[in-house]
C-alpha cells in the first residue's frame, strides 16, 4: 500500500474524514466524480469491497439524480459515474444551477 508509505498518518485522517463528507457541490457531477476518483486512489483501505466505494459514491450525488442512480444498480464505479453523468444531462433543463 503505497498511501502508507509516502502520506503521513494524519494526512490520511484527513483525506478519509474528506471522503466521509463528500457530496456534489449544486449540480457539479463532473469535479464530484473526479475527486471522489482521487480520494479513492488514496483512502484505499476505506473500502474493502468496489461495491462499498460504490454505494459511497452514489450517496454523494444530488438527490435529483441519486434514486435514479441507484435503480440502474451499478456494480462498478465505471457504471456508476457514467450513469450519473448521463442522468446529470439528461435532466440538465430540469436542474436549478
Amino acid at each position: 500500500m503505497m498511501t502508507n508509505k509516502y502520506c503521513p498518518r494524519g494526512k490520511i485522517k484527513k483525506l478519509e474524514f474528506e471522503m466521509w463528507n463528500l457530496k456534489v457541490k449544486g449540480t457539479d457531477v463532473v469535479t464530484y466524480s473526479q475527486r471522489f476518483q482521487e480520494l479513492a486512489l488514496m483512502c484505499d483501505r476505506m473500502f474493502l469491497e468496489e461495491i462499498d466505494q460504490v454505494e459511497k459514491y452514489v450517496g454523494g450525488l444530488p438527490d435529483t439524480i441519486h434514486g435514479s442512480v441507484m435503480a440502474t444498480r451499478p456494480k462498478t464505479m465505471q457504471d456508476a459515474i457514467e450513469f450519473a453523468a448521463e442522468l446529470k444531462d439528461n435532466t440538465r433543463g430540469i436542474v436549478q444551477n
